[in-house]
């Protein structure tokens, strides 16, 4: 199995998603980070502080983050935008996922719960799920009153 950050807890409450799990497969040394990637928007991305403790990581971010910087870009959005969660150092890039607990099919078993925020351009829906290759996604929804 090749090297990613396998999550044990994912957090999703009063405006701040923590996500928290060993990296696996790869030496725990050196600063990292969470990078959150826009699926299909390569140029934007976040990046928040990881703790990292032996192989444990922890890391958590502001959901309000994920709005869009300007209006114009909500509104030539079509269906929801998708970010990818990793695990970074600078030198690897480790997806974040739950491949070690022998449950498949988690996009269709583990539903997190929404958090909502409001924004220039609406109201903005943020919820983790599982994709079908059991890595750890957010889907942000926008709208009026989502």
């Amino acid at each position: 199995m090749k090297p990613h950050a396998e999550i044990a807890e994912v957090w999703p409450r009063d405006g701040h998603l923590r996500l928290v799990g060993r990296i696996h497969g790869r030496p725990a040394e050196g600063d990292w980070r969470l990078l959150l990637t826009r699926r299909g928007r390569a140029d934007r991305h976040l990046d928040y502080p990881a703790q990292v403790t032996g192989d444990r990581f922890e890391g958590e971010l502001p959901i309000a983050d994920l709005l869009a910087p300007n209006p114009a870009e909500t509104e030539e959005a079509e269906g929801p935008e998708e970010w990818d969660i990793h695990l970074t150092d600078g030198e690897a890039r480790l997806r974040a996922g739950r491949q070690l607990d022998d449950i498949h099919g988690k996009k269709k078993i583990m539903i997190f719960p929404e958090q909502r925020v409001r924004g220039l351009s609406g109201c903005l829906s943020v919820r983790p799920y599982y994709t079908v290759r059991d890595n750890l996604s957010l889907e942000c929804r926008t709208g009026a009153d989502i």
